[in-house]
C-alpha cells in the first residue's frame, strides 16, 4: 500500500520558500498563498511565488477550511467573482448544450456507459502497470503534482487544497511538454485514444471527499483507469444514483454532467488514470459539442489552468532543475 502523506502549508518568505528546506516552497504554496505586505506594497512575492495574489476572502476561506486568523500576514487566493463571459454564459446555457448533444449521442446517456462500446479501453487495461509504474514515480511525488484547486481556478469550491491535487499530460487538446517527458510511456498509450481532450492522473489524499459537482460539456465522456486503489477503507464514487468502487487495472466510463462525488475513507492514496475524449455523436450534436469545446480550449478556464501548470512546472525547475528538463510553455504545446 503507497501512502504518503502531504507536508503541511508554510511560510512564504520573499525568496519564495517555505522553512526550512527550498523544496518545501512549492508545496508552501499550496492554495496560493503569500506575503501580504509584500502584495499590498506592489512588489512580487517572490520568485518561487509565480501565481496572483488576491485579497483575503472569508467566505472563501472559510470554504477552503484556510484559518486566516493564524496565518495573519497571509492571504488567499480564491475563486474570481468575475469569471469571463464565455465561463459564466457557458454554464448558464449548459442545460441548452447538453440537451441538444443528448439527442444526437450515438451511445446511451446513461450515468455509467457500458466500456464494451469503448474498445480502447482494452489498451489502458492491457498496460495498466505501465501506466502505474509512471504514476508511483512521477505523479505521486508531491513535488509533480499540484493540487488541482491551486491550477484551476474554477475547481476551487470543491477542490480543498490539501486532498486533490493532479499531473497533466493534456488539457482540452494543448500537450503539457515537461510532464510528456516524464511519463513516455503513458503519454505515448494515450496518444492511441481516439478523440482525446484531455489525459490525467488524479491523486486523492487519505480521508478526502469531493462534493458533489457537474462536469462542463455533455460533448465529453470521462474514463478511469484505476492504479492505486487503497483496499483498508471504502473509496468509492456516487454518480446519479450509481455508486461505484474503483479496482486496479479496471475501467470506468462515465458521463460527468451528471451530479458526481468522491469519497476516499481510507489511510491511502487513490490513483487513477483520467480521460476525456470526444463523445460520438451525430449532427448537429457534433457541430454544437465542437463549437462548445473549441470557445472552451480558448477561455480562461482552460488557458489559466494551462497557464498555472506552466508556473508550478517552472517553479519547480528552479528548486530541483533535474525534475524538469523542457522550458516549452503547454499553453503554446
Amino acid at each position: 500500500m503507497i501512502s504518503t502523506q502531504l507536508p503541511r502549508i508554510g511560510k512564504i518568505g520573499k525568496q519564495g520558500a517555505a522553512s526550512p528546506q527550498g523544496a518545501a516552497a512549492i508545496d508552501g504554496a499550496l492554495w496560493n498563498v503569500a506575503a501580504t505586505a509584500e502584495h499590498q506594497s506592489g512588489q512580487q512575492t517572490g520568485a518561487g511565488a509565480p501565481f496572483e495574489v488576491l485579497p483575503v476572502d472569508r467566505m472563501a476561506a472559510d470554504l477552503l477550511a484556510v484559518d486566516v486568523a493564524h496565518h495573519p500576514r497571509l492571504t488567499v487566493l480564491r475563486q474570481e467573482p468575475n469569471r469571463p463571459f464565455v465561463v459564466r454564459a457557458g454554464k448558464r446555457l449548459r442545460g441548452l448544450f447538453d440537451r441538444l448533444i443528448a439527442s444526437s449521442s450515438l451511445i446511451s446517456n446513461d450515468p455509467v456507459l457500458n466500456v464494451r462500446d469503448f474498445t480502447w479501453t482494452n489498451l489502458l487495461r492491457d498496460h495498466w502497470r505501465t501506466i502505474r509504474e509512471e504514476a508511483v514515480a512521477v505523479a505521486m511525488q508531491d513535488w509533480a503534482s499540484p493540487p488541482l484547486a491551486q491550477v484551476s481556478p474554477d475547481h476551487r469550491a470543491i477542490a480543498h487544497p490539501d486532498t486533490w491535487r493532479s499531473f497533466f499530460l493534456r488539457g482540452y487538446g494543448f500537450d503539457v511538454a515537461e510532464n510528456i517527458e516524464l511519463c513516455p510511456n503513458t503519454a505515448a498509450l494515450v496518444r492511441q485514444v481516439p478523440g482525446l481532450n484531455s489525459a490525467f492522473f488524479s491523486i486523492l489524499e487519505p480521508g478526502a471527499h469531493i462534493p458533489a459537482h457537474r462536469g462542463v460539456t455533455k460533448g465529453l465522456i470521462t474514463t478511469h483507469l484505476g492504479l492505486v486503489v487503497p483496499r483498508d477503507g471504502d473509496a468509492r464514487m456516487r454518480i446519479g444514483d450509481r455508486v461505484l468502487r474503483w479496482a486496479e487495472g479496471e475501467t470506468v466510463v462515465f458521463d460527468d454532467t451528471y451530479s458526481h462525488e468522491v469519497w476516499n475513507e481510507s489511510a491511502g492514496r487513490r490513483v487513477v488514470l483520467t480521460l476525456q475524449t470526444s463523445r460520438p455523436l451525430r449532427l448537429p450534436g457534433r457541430l454544437v459539442a465542437d463549437w462548445f469545446l473549441n470557445v472552451a480550449r480558448r477561455s480562461a478556464f482552460v488557458q489559466e489552468t494551462l497557464r498555472n501548470v506552466h508556473r508550478w512546472n517552472a517553479a519547480i525547475r528552479q528548486q530541483r532543475p533535474e525534475a524538469l528538463g523542457s522550458d516549452e510553455d503547454p499553453s503554446t504545446a
